[in-house]
C-alpha cells in the first residue's frame, strides 16, 4: 500500500508484467493482483489519510485474503538526527492528534488499551535489510543524481512513526508533535491507522518511509520536490529487494 502514486507506481508498472496481472475495482480503489519478483501480491493508492488507510486495510484483509501489508511513501522528519533522504522502519506507530481524555488516557484507542501498535519484527527487519542494501548499492548515486534535494549521504532508523490527519508544515507543529512523543522519528498520514486495523485482525504490518522534508516552514515545497523527483526511486528499490529476500526465504 502507498498513499500517492508517486511512491508506487514502478512497482505496479512490473506488476503489469506478470501474465497473470489483473485489476479490482472496490470501494472506488483500483487493486493490482499479480506477481511480483515472483510473490502473489495486491497493490494498491490507500489514497492520504487515516480513513483512508483503515478502510484499504480493511479490504486487503477481508476481499483479498492478505497475510500480511507493508505501507511505503513519505514521510517528515522530526529527531534530530533524521534528514531528507533517510528511511525510517517503523517499530511502532501512533496517532499524535488522537485525544479522548478525560475518558481515555491521550493517544489511547478507547476500548483497546492500546497508544502504540508494534510492527511484525520480521518484515521490519527485512525491510531494514533492504533498506541498507538500496543505500549501500545508490547512495552515492541518488546524492549526485539528486544534488539539493539529498544533501548527504542516506541513513536506515528504526523506531517510533506518529500519524495525523495534519500535514505538519511549520515549526510550532513540529514541536508539538515531539512535545507528544519526544522520542518520533518521523511523521506521516496514515501508518498508526493501518496498524491498528492490522492489530484488530491479527495481520502482520510493516512501514517504511523516505524522509522527503523535515516537517518544518519549507515541508510543502521539499515534500513536492521530492515526490516529484525521488520518491518512487526509493520504494521501489527498497521493496525490489525486499521480495528478492522473502522469495528467497520462502
Amino acid at each position: 500500500m502507498a498513499a500517492l502514486p508517486e511512491e508506487i507506481a514502478p512497482l505496479i508498472d512490473e506488476m503489469r508484467a506478470a501474465p497473470d496481472w489483473r485489476t479490482v475495482t472496490l470501494g472506488r480503489r483500483e487493486y493490482a493482483l499479480g506477481t511480483l519478483r515472483g510473490l502473489p501480491c495486491v497493490m494498491t493508492l490507500a489514497r492520504v489519510g487515516k480513513v483512508a488507510a483503515a478502510t484499504t486495510a480493511t479490504a486487503m484483509i477481508h476481499q483479498f485474503g492478505v497475510d500480511a501489508i507493508i505501507f511505503t511513501g513519505v514521510a517528515g522528519g522530526v529527531a534530530r538526527q533524521v534528514r531528507v533522504g533517510d528511511i525510517v522502519i517503523a517499530d511502532a506507530l501512533m496517532q499524535h492528534d488522537l485525544d479522548a481524555s478525560p475518558l481515555f488516557p491521550r493517544f489511547e484507542v478507547p476500548l483497546l488499551g492500546v497508544s502504540r501498535f508494534g510492527t511484525d519484527d520480521s518484515l521490519s527487519d527485512a525491510l531494514a535489510v533492504a533498506a541498507a542494501s538500496f543505500v549501500r548499492a545508490q547512495a552515492t548515486q541518488l546524492v549526485q543524481r539528486y544534488r539539493g534535494v539529498i544533501d548527504d549521504m542516506p541513513r536506515v532508523h528504526r523506531g517510533l512513526v506518529v500519524s495525523g490527519d495534519r500535514f505538519i508544515a511549520d515549526h510550532a507543529a513540529r514541536e508539538a508533535v515531539l512535545a507528544a512523543a519526544p522520542d518520533a522519528l518521523a511523521v506521516e498520514m496514515e501508518g498508526a491507522a493501518l496498524a491498528q486495523v492490522c492489530h484488530e485482525y491479527d495481520v502482520r504490518c510493516a512501514v517504511v518511509r523516505t524522509i522527503s522534508d523535515v516537517a518544518d516552514a519549507h515541508a510543502a515545497v521539499s515534500f513536492s520536490t521530492f515526490l516529484a523527483e525521488v520518491a518512487s526511486a526509493y520504494s521501489s528499490g527498497v521493496l525490489q529487494r525486499f521480495l528478492a529476500q522473502h522469495r528467497v526465504q520462502q
